[in-house]
């Protein structure tokens, strides 16, 4: 849900979904440690306890290299490319063949050789090493991709697709950038989310029409945010809160560049905010501003890019909902917006307006967000 999530990988494992902006602190031999924070209700905190947590606690999980953040629950990769998740499990979203929501984590026997992992709000993803697209969970409106509109409580693989380099799931699509550049989609696309110049839904993949060379693709709740090689940034569906960047709140089925973004190196989006990362390690925001998730010092919408208050290079930029989290290029956690369950991790649920820096985790090497939580990678 954006989400999206980490710094540049081998030629073997390309890429998760938010890469960038310099190199973050080196994961360690072996990987690192999930600490979570916020909402538990659903197990999302994967610590056995359905508490709300306003600080961050361990998750019984070694070696892991990645985090992807559905609504309420949680998939991970460990260095060996097994895929493990935990959380809400009403729609099939876990992947165990099980519709029981899982306090603890839960290995996906079905998976090996995963080199990427995803999630929307209710279905989970897998970029296999041969560069195929597993799905699974909630497919009322075809995200899964299988042709079908049947919900998979076990990995199908999305039709059609192959030579995938990235991915990311909304509410209810799904975004895959392929090796050439190209970008595809399906699922929901009431509002355009699907870039193709239509509003019919699709169950298996289609192209973004008009977008070439892209390295990275984000998702909202109903709109899109791709970077190109050559640093611009295209945005297209909803856009009732400005967050296509382009000054009005004009919905677009169709793909256009974001004006005064040059230079970018990586993307988010959360629900209807949408976030760059700069070359210089600065970030812009623009679409909903009402919890403070802009990082402005204001609660007002904005229609076009503007800066984040005081914040240290960010190297990893990922969001919730309605919060946004960044790693700096020194392994520090900062966050900002919405924190009415302590999903920001600073020991409260006071929103704030612009970043804070969370204490108590050191060696943060990516982070990962939902509804009311948040899950950070960290080897410190």
């Amino acid at each position: 849900m954006g989400r999206r999530r980490w710094s540049a990988l081998s030629a073997a494992a390309t890429v998760v979904a938010l890469v960038v902006a310099a190199p973050t602190p080196a994961l360690a031999a072996g990987g690192g440690t999930v600490w979570t924070v916020g909402d538990g209700a659903q197990g999302q905190l994967g610590t056995g306890s359905l508490a709300v947590r306003t600080s961050y606690a361990q998750v019984s999980l070694a070696d892991v290299v990645e985090v992807a953040g559905g609504r309420e629950h949680v998939v991970a990769r460990d260095g060996s490319g097994q895929v493990w998740a935990w959380g809400d499990n009403a729609k099939g979203a876990v992947g165990n063949g099980s519709s029981v929501d899982q306090l603890t984590p839960v290995r996906l026997t079905t998976l090996a050789n995963v080199l990427a992992v995803g999630a929307g709000h209710y279905h989970s993803l897998a970029l296999m090493s041969d560069r195929t697209v597993r799905a699974w969970g909630a497919n009322s409106l075809g995200q899964l991709g299988d042709g079908t509109l049947t919900k998979r409580k076990t990995p199908v693989r999305v039709s059609g697709l192959a030579d995938v380099r990235q991915l990311d799931g909304g509410r209810d699509m799904t975004y895959a950038v392929l090796m050439d550049g190209s970008v595809r989609a399906w699922g929901n696309n009431v509002n355009g989310e699907l870039g193709d110049g239509t509003t019919i839904r699709r169950t298996t993949p289609v192209t973004v029409v008009g977008l070439g060379q892209v390295t990275m693709v984000a998702a909202g709740r109903n709109h899109g945010i791709a970077l190109r090689s050559d640093g611009t940034v295209w945005t297209w569906g909803l856009n009732k809160s400005g967050q296509l960047g382009d000054g009005t709140r004009t919905t677009r089925r169709l793909p256009q560049q974001v004006s005064g973004i040059t230079g970018a190196v990586a993307v988010a989006a959360s629900a209807d905010t949408s976030a760059v990362v700069l070359g210089d390690g600065s970030v812009r925001t623009w679409g909903e501003g009402g919890r403070g998730q802009l990082g402005s010092g204001s609660t007002a919408d904005r229609l076009r890019p503007g800066t984040v208050g005081t914040l240290p290079a960010v190297a990893v930029l990922d969001s919730g909902r309605d919060h946004l989290l960044a790693v700096t290029r020194t392994g520090e956690l900062w966050a900002w917006g919405f924190n009415d369950f302590g999903q920001l991790g600073d020991g409260t649920r006071t929103n704030r307006r612009t970043p804070v820096r969370i204490a108590g985790l050191t060696g943060v090497v990516m982070a990962a967000g939902g509804r009311g939580y948040s899950a950070v990678v960290a080897t410190g």
